[in-house]
């Protein structure tokens, strides 16, 4: 059974930058054929993909509304990755949730595996 765990701070002030942890227990990031993912839900809005590293190496793909902004990596000696993502502003607020999908599935639309997710709050 996959299972992922969020960290990192609950609280960030205007400009500052976000970065959160995911760790991954039941499952390898590099050798079980699945794609990792960030996501993340507003208050009042539907989940919205942010962007997903690979199981197989270190490539990323970023939503292009976020693409200057957010960074996605690994820890393989952790098996954990994170997301960076700068510059917040207040309409970042959200839930923050890392997620899984199979290889052979949708990563931006589909995610059969899922954290509890993480409140983040941007406020000055």
């Amino acid at each position: 059974q996959v299972q992922l765990q969020e960290s990192g701070p609950g609280l960030l002030k205007p400009s500052q930058t976000l970065s959160l942890t995911c760790t991954v227990s039941g499952a390898s990031i590099t050798k079980d054929f699945l794609y990792w993912s960030w996501i993340r839900q507003p208050p009042g809005k539907g989940l919205e993909w942010m962007g997903v590293i690979g199981y197989d190496n270190d490539g990323t793909v970023i939503s292009p509304s976020l693409k200057n902004r957010a960074s996605i990596f690994r820890d393989t000696s952790s098996n954990q990755f994170s997301l960076t993502l700068t510059a917040v502003t207040p309409e970042d607020t959200a839930v923050y949730y890392c997620a899984a999908s199979p290889a052979d599935g949708d990563f931006r639309t589909t995610w059969p595996y899922r954290g509890q997710g993480t409140r983040v709050t941007v406020s000055s």
